[in-house]
């Protein structure tokens, strides 16, 4: 009898990183320990207590041993993510719950554990908050290595018999299980939960591999050994897909091969129309083991240097001296090339637990970005000096987010200028004309745009935003998926607006958001006059192609044409058609393109 194949299965989720892979699906077995409620007498209470605290002693070396791995593997920034999971064990609150209650209802360490573990679990996973929930993965993953040790467990998965190429599933991965796949030969994660600032999200992308991450019940429908399909662009996953989709991947693949391959001859050449229009191509940035990405892409800078991560899966705030450290690093690396850097851009959907912010009922229009640094005017001059101190030793720029307008920005510059004056007292160098912009990412900043180009040094549209905030559409809600429109006419004029007023001015203007990756839109941008691009540093060759590839008189005259349309779909569809017909061999990655 021939055994019938399976069908097909399409399962969508969150981009968390990007790329092609296809392989055999592991599922990773983080079933919580079964542990059976035992009994025990009066005089073996202070035994299981002292079991209980050896436990949590032989977890702490062991988190420690693991951060430390991660530090020299892959920078000191990441191996931060394991402060949270010290945090957990050295919470007062659980552990002398958890003594007492061995002493009241006497009973084993580890059945007391795993009963208070599972409460503090559901307590996290019932918060709406996102960022919050996905912590529920931290007490989880320590609860499971303190039972390890007391229930004398050897370890709590063999990642040493992964043989071959293949395909992590998982309801989540803990950092401390994805520091165990290091060298190992991992296609790519998918996950039940999580998002974009999910743990697993920034693991993947230091490993290299894409992830698709909120895949739901990604782990009931998937078996081991079943081949699947990962496009981390799209947060795509196709299971035992048909012989025609693996063609059309392998397809993919190939394109992407030759792509890459042609990419390699223009890395070191500028981003230049066939008609002499030159454009700035520069990288977003966040973390330091990024950088090698960056110097092999060719960018010209750093146009977006994020700086949340020292604020975010830490127990305190950072302080002056480390960020001044890092900041100066990545300068001077980067010398003579410019690094923009984007001071604190909290709140929204970005948490930090430090801080202990109040939860907003709607977070993006709260006290978020520049608002809460003119709250937090402590936490903001810290990072003023240590980005001030740092432009001494490079071509440092700096730019305020999400100015509504000029006062906000004046207020800014209010402090600013304050902790200048303080650094020249104490005879501290700093570069004294270090330009300093701001974003444009909603449309009072775009409708103003005149009155701000008169203050300051540049502007830098974040168009994730912008888009966001004119279109009234939640970027992170995958129901408004098909209201997000980054080609609408709105969003095309208050960019032009935008770069009109500025060059008004005579100040140059560029693009940080997901716009600048997309050749279709790129191109658009390019012929309204933008001056310079930052995106992710996989994106830069693709772009700087596109440019290589028209006439600036042609861009012009397609931006021209682009903003008499009255949709988004029309422009998209628009500019691939046009892009085709005036660059054949030139290849666009879009949906059309499946």
């Amino acid at each position: 009898m021939v055994k019938k194949s399976k069908a097909e299965l399409v399962i969508k989720g969150i981009a968390a990183a990007s790329g092609i892979a296809a392989g055999p699906a592991f599922l990773l077995d983080q079933q919580d320990f079964v542990v059976p409620e035992r009994a025990i007498l009066d005089d073996e209470i202070p035994i299981e207590i002292a079991r209980f605290e050896e436990s949590i002693a032989h977890t702490k070396s062991e988190i420690q041993d693991i951060k430390d791995k991660i530090a020299k593997e892959v920078g000191g920034q990441e191996s931060q993510i394991f402060d949270a999971h010290l945090l957990v064990l050295e919470d007062c609150m659980l552990i002398d719950e958890v003594k007492k209650k061995i002493a009241s209802e006497k009973a084993s360490a580890e059945y007391i554990f795993s009963q208070v573990l599972k409460r503090y679990i559901e307590i996290f996973e019932n918060i709406e908050d996102a960022y919050i929930k996905e912590r529920s993965a931290d007490v989880s993953d320590i609860g499971r290595r303190v039972l390890k040790h007391l229930m004398g467990e050897t370890r709590l998965h063999d990642f040493d018999t992964l043989l071959g190429d293949i395909v992590i599933v998982a309801h989540d991965i803990s950092p401390s299980d994805a520091v165990s796949m290091y060298n190992k030969s991992i296609l790519g994660f998918l996950t039940d939960i999580g998002g974009q600032t999910a743990h697993t999200a920034i693991i993947a992308k230091s490993l290299g591999v894409p992830a698709v991450l909120g895949l739901k019940d990604a782990t009931l429908r998937i078996s081991n050994q079943d081949y699947v399909i990962i496009d981390g662009r799209k947060g795509v996953v196709i299971v035992n897909p048909t012989e025609e989709t693996k063609r059309l991947y392998e397809k993919e693949k190939a394109k992407l091969a030759l792509v890459e391959g042609e990419y390699v001859n223009i890395k070191d050449v500028p981003a230049e129309t066939t008609d002499g229009r030159r454009a700035s191509l520069m990288a977003n940035f966040e973390l330091h083991g990024e950088l090698p990405a960056v110097l092999r892409s060719g960018a010209e800078g750093i146009g977006l240097y994020r700086t949340e991560f020292f604020y975010m899966n830490r127990i305190d705030l950072p302080s002056e001296e480390e960020q001044f450290q890092e900041y100066r690093r990545i300068a001077e690396e980067m010398s003579p090339n410019p690094v923009v850097i984007r001071t604190l851009d909290l709140g929204g959907d970005k948490f930090v637990s430090s801080l202990q912010l109040p939860r907003e009922m709607v977070p993006f229009l709260g006290s978020r970005a520049i608002r809460l640094c003119l709250e937090e005017q402590e936490i903001f001059r810290t990072q003023l000096r240590a980005i001030l101190r740092a432009s001494a030793y490079g071509n440092v720029m700096m730019m305020y987010p999400m100015i509504a307008g000029p006062g906000e920005l004046r207020a800014a510059n209010g402090i600013l200028k304050g902790v200048k004056q303080r650094l020249r007292d104490k005879g501290i160098a700093f570069n004294e004309n270090m330009p300093v912009g701001v974003m444009i990412e909603v449309p009072a900043a775009a409708m103003t745009a005149d009155l701000l180009a008169q203050e300051v040094n540049f502007f830098s549209i974040g168009t994730n935003d912008l888009i966001q905030y004119t279109l009234a559409v939640d970027r992170a809600n995958e129901k408004m998926a098909q209201f997000y429109e980054p080609g609408h006419p709105a969003v095309l004029r208050l960019i032009r607006r935008t770069i009109n007023a500025a060059h008004d001015a005579g100040i140059r203007v560029g693009v940080c958001g997901e716009m600048a990756s997309d050749p279709t839109l790129a191109v658009i941008l390019l012929g309204l006059g933008l001056d310079s691009f930052s995106m992710s540093p996989t994106s830069i060759p693709q772009i700087k192609r596109a440019i290589r590839s028209m006439k600036f008189s042609d861009m012009e005259e397609l931006a021209r044409q682009a903003l008499k349309l009255s949709t988004g779909q029309e422009v998209l569809e628009f500019m691939v058609a046009e892009i085709k017909r005036l660059v054949p061999d030139f290849y666009i990655y879009d949906a059309q393109n499946k």
